[in-house]
């Protein structure tokens, strides 16, 4: 089994609903799909930027052995860490998935029945909005850098975005704070898990879009630019209605109390 290979998905949620439009352009068809989730409601508390260091310059083969057996020991599931006789080993790491902004899917591939052969369907663009607590466990190995779990994550959910456009974050909870410290791409997430131990609030990684202030839109493609400016459009005019349904509703209140209040005599 190649690292990657095994993995495991949850969906935080107890429910979704979308939608979806396409365009009438003849060279360009584009679907949308919204997912809305419902969550647990819990104290909102702050994030903050901070180096919380769990690296070590390297681990013995006789450490790395000791580190496995703790954690294993700790661990509530079968999810356990094997060791190789090489001194490498093998585990997994949970991701979970922060984004803000929709990733976009492959085309869809168009059989066509009457010459019997597959026809792609070009410039055919599907973007969707995965929901903010999905949850996705990989099969990785020691070995295993940052930017390769990032490029798998996306790998199984067919996600065709550039993986530059996306980070791992270590997450962790102390006096009810949130800190979270972007990883390098060659940081080894697996290494990162052993030293910190299984419990998720001392460690955890979350995937999200790289912030940089602004968003950088030059990093996207035409397409996706005009998805966005569609799904901001669509955003606005629903806006705009339920201000309007409010004012109509308080206005004809208004009207209604008038009727009943007497004229001064």
């Amino acid at each position: 089994m190649t690292d990657c290979e095994l993995f495991e998905m949850t969906w935080g949620s107890s429910g979704s609903s979308g939608y979806c439009s396409q365009s009438d352009s003849e060279h360009e068809l584009e679907q949308f799909y919204t997912a809305r989730t419902s969550f647990r409601k819990t104290k909102k508390r702050k994030e903050k930027d901070e180096l919380v260091d769990w690296r070590k310059p390297e681990l013995s083969v006789s450490e790395v052995q000791q580190k496995v057996k703790e954690y294993n020991a700790q661990v509530n599931s079968n999810l356990f860490m094997v060791l190789n006789r090489d001194g490498s080993y093998t585990g997994f790491i949970k991701v979970q998935f922060k984004l803000a902004r929709p990733v976009s899917l492959p085309p869809p591939q168009i059989t066509s029945s009457s010459s019997g052969r597959e026809h792609k369907a070009l410039k055919r663009r599907t973007s969707f909005y995965l929901p903010r607590d999905t949850v996705k466990h990989l099969h990785v190995s020691s070995s295993t850098r940052a930017k390769e779990v990032i490029q798998a994550l996306l790998k199984k959910f067919t996600v065709v975005d550039n993986p530059a456009k996306f980070s791992l974050f270590e997450r962790s909870e102390r006096q009810n704070q949130v800190y979270l410290r972007k990883l390098a791409d060659d940081e080894r997430p697996l290494f990162l898990r052993l030293c910190a131990g299984p419990n998720e609030k001392v460690l955890s990684l979350v995937l999200k879009e790289n912030e940089t202030g602004e968003v950088n839109w030059d990093a996207f493609s035409f397409p996706e630019i005009q998805n966005f400016l569609r799904i901001l459009q669509r955003e606005e005019e629903d806006h705009v209605r339920q201000i309007v349904r409010r004012y109509a509703v308080a206005r004809d209140k208004m009207k209604e109390a008038l009727k009943n209040v007497s004229t001064p005599g």
